[in-house]
C-alpha cells in the first residue's frame, strides 16, 4: 500500500509541475504579447507626434521604458521568483540582447536561407526567439540559486 500511495503522489506532483510550467508559459506569452502590443502603440505615438528625435531612437527609448515593468511582471507572475533583484535584473537585461542577438540570427535563416515567405518567417522567428528567451529566463534569470 505504501508504494502504491508514494506512486500517486510522484504522479500528482508530476501533474501539478507540467500544469504549472503551462501556466508559466501561458502567462509569460500574456504578459509579452501584451507588452508587444502596448510598446506598438507608444512607439507609433511617440514616433508620430512629430518630436526632434530620430524615428529609430525614439522607438528605441519606447522599447526601453517597458524593460522594467516587463521585468517585474514576469519575475512575479510568469515565473514567481523570489531571485534578487541584483542577480535577475542583469541577467533579464542579457537575455533580452541574446534574444534580439538570436531573432536576427533566426531571421536570416528564415529569409536568407530557407527562404520562408514574411508571414511564416516572421511566426518562426517569435516563436524560436520566445521559446529560447523563456526556457533561459525560468533557469537562469528567474531559477533557484
Amino acid at each position: 500500500m505504501s508504494v502504491l500511495l508514494e506512486s500517486l503522489v510522484r504522479d500528482q506532483d508530476h501533474d501539478i509541475a507540467e500544469r504549472s510550467l503551462f501556466w508559466q508559459a501561458l502567462t509569460f506569452l500574456a504578459i509579452g504579447g501584451g507588452a508587444a502590443l502596448a510598446f506598438v502603440c507608444l512607439s507609433s505615438l511617440v514616433v508620430g507626434s512629430g518630436l526632434p528625435l530620430a524615428d529609430w531612437i525614439a522607438s528605441a527609448l519606447c522599447y526601453a521604458a517597458f524593460i522594467l515593468p516587463v521585468y517585474l511582471l514576469h519575475r512575479r507572475f510568469s515565473f514567481n521568483s523570489d531571485a534578487p533583484h541584483l542577480q535577475a535584473l542583469p541577467r533579464y537585461v542579457t537575455v533580452q540582447l541574446v534574444g534580439l542577438s538570436l531573432a536576427a540570427l533566426f531571421s536570416f535563416l528564415a529569409y536568407g536561407i530557407i527562404g520562408l515567405p514574411t508571414l511564416f518567417a516572421s511566426l518562426l522567428v517569435i516563436g524560436l526567439t520566445s521559446a529560447m528567451n523563456f526556457l533561459v529566463l525560468k533557469v537562469w534569470a528567474f531559477g533557484e540559486r
